[in-house]
């Protein structure tokens, strides 16, 4: 593969799917709310438990992603997509069937599991996907077009809840996610693990046994994919990934602070535009339909034109910049326009992970796309571990008369502050637009020291 139009198949799985985890967020805080709260705006119980699911999915995310990167590097993309677009399935059947508290708790649970591997799983493994099937040269675009796939499903999905009775809402979102688990085992083809030995940028950067990181680089680079490559991958040899360049080492930085900052704009923010505002389903749907408007505007069109231009590490600064300053207005929100007119920064904003993506994508080679994004997912996922344990209780505190001054928005400043602070490793990556990662690693992993 070496043209966008031979992923058609992995953007139809990626829509569908997208389209099915997407179609839910805008009604499932009113359902939270009337399941364990009900008559009331304010819920206390609700931000917690939705805090706390929060903090339980990033944990499962940061430790099954790179297992399930790992196991496509060895077992191919396709057969691992499958698992988490399958389990995406249960968690919108519950829904579909009933909305009582009994119901809202056995969503609550299973969504618990299933989104360990589901919410950010399908974007891991597609990316991965189309990392390993499209040229270095080309890869900008293939992974911007995966994002804004992904992107426009939110925003189709948010349509879609904005007309759809809530009963209907789930049961649509149930079919989506049959019909893109079918869909991508009858079409998606699976990629190829053959790539040629005297290409060094095929070469694995972790060599043979993978027990020590080597400053000279691996002496059994010339096998591909090593047998003891094939088991589990040990957690130091994770950590010797993630330090075999500079730039990989950043991007783990950014991408913590990124999950940081993603975390504290999901739950929190949400919460707080339904106190502050007092938002609802349909004020939701139409903030993510303006949001998600930009979004796939820019990973479609604006990322593929910019990056040859200014490069990845560019749009990855100025994605963060503008994330920072969405937050900001958000914090001071003094109406219930001012959100929707911040919400037009994120076809800047929302370049931060296709940017970082990328530059990932680019330090290794075609065999170990799925490892590598998987470990920068699931850095990112330890930041949402972390985000519910800084930003709800923010978010309750300073929507309270306990609050210590008079910002409610402070929390939403607080989000902020992650992204400003990821700029400053983002201006430190020497990432040129024609460098690969043969001039930006400082060694393989190997058992030689």
């Amino acid at each position: 593969m070496d043209k966008l139009a031979d992923l058609k198949h992995l953007f139809v799985t990626v829509f569908l799917a997208n389209f099915a985890l997407n179609v839910i967020p805008p009604a499932i805080t009113d359902i939270t709310v009337g399941a364990l709260c009900p008559a009331q705006d304010e819920c206390s119980l609700a931000i917690y438990l939705s805090g706390f699911q929060q903090a339980i999915l990033g944990l499962g995310s940061m430790l099954m992603l790179p297992l399930l990167g790992h196991l496509s590097d060895i077992y191919g993309r396709k057969a691992l997509l499958t698992v988490p677009v399958a389990a995406a399935i249960v968690p919108s059947v519950i829904l579909a069937i009933g909305r009582s508290t009994n119901y809202f708790y056995a969503y609550y649970a299973i969504k618990t599991f299933t989104g360990m591997v589901s919410d950010n799983g399908i974007e891991c493994l597609s990316i991965a996907y189309a990392a390993a099937s499209i040229s270095e040269e080309k890869r900008v675009s293939a992974i911007g077009a995966v994002a804004g796939i992904g992107s426009a499903a939110y925003l189709f999905g948010t349509m879609a809840a904005r007309f759809l009775s809530t009963a209907h809402i789930f049961l649509v979102a149930a079919i989506s996610s049959m019909v893109a688990a079918i869909y991508m085992r009858i079409f998606l083809e699976e990629t190829s693990n053959h790539f040629r030995s005297d290409d060094a940028l095929n070469q694995p950067i972790l060599g043979e046994s993978s027990a020590e990181c080597s400053q000279s680089g691996s002496n059994d680079s010339s096998k591909i994919v090593p047998q003891s490559f094939k088991k589990v991958l040990p957690l130091k040899d994770i950590f010797c990934l993630l330090r075999s360049s500079v730039t990989l080492s950043l991007a783990t930085v950014i991408a913590f602070l990124n999950g940081l900052g993603e975390g504290g704009q999901q739950t929190p923010f949400l919460y707080f535009l339904k106190a502050r505002l007092q938002y609802n389903k349909d004020n939701f749907a139409v903030l993510i339909l303006i949001g998600y408007s930009g979004a796939a505007i820019g990973q479609l069109f604006l990322m593929p034109r910019l990056a040859p231009i200014i490069g990845e590490e560019a749009i990855l600064s100025l994605a963060l910049i503008a994330g920072f300053i969405n937050m900001l207005i958000d914090s001071i929100a003094w109406a219930v326009w001012v959100p929707y007119v911040a919400n037009l920064l994120p076809i800047i904003a929302f370049l931060t992970r296709p940017a970082l993506q990328s530059i990932v994508s680019k330090q290794v080679g075609p065999n170990e796309q799925g490892i590598a994004q998987g470990c920068i997912a699931g850095i990112s996922s330890f930041g949402n571990i972390l985000s519910p344990l800084i930003y709800t209780p923010l978010t309750n505190l300073f929507l309270s008369e306990r609050a210590p001054f008079n910002y409610p928005g402070f929390n939403l400043f607080c989000v902020g502050l992650a992204w400003l602070i990821a700029f400053i490793p983002s201006m430190m990556i020497q990432f040129g637009p024609h460098n690969s990662r043969l001039k930006n690693r400082d060694g393989g992993c190997s058992s030689d020291a």
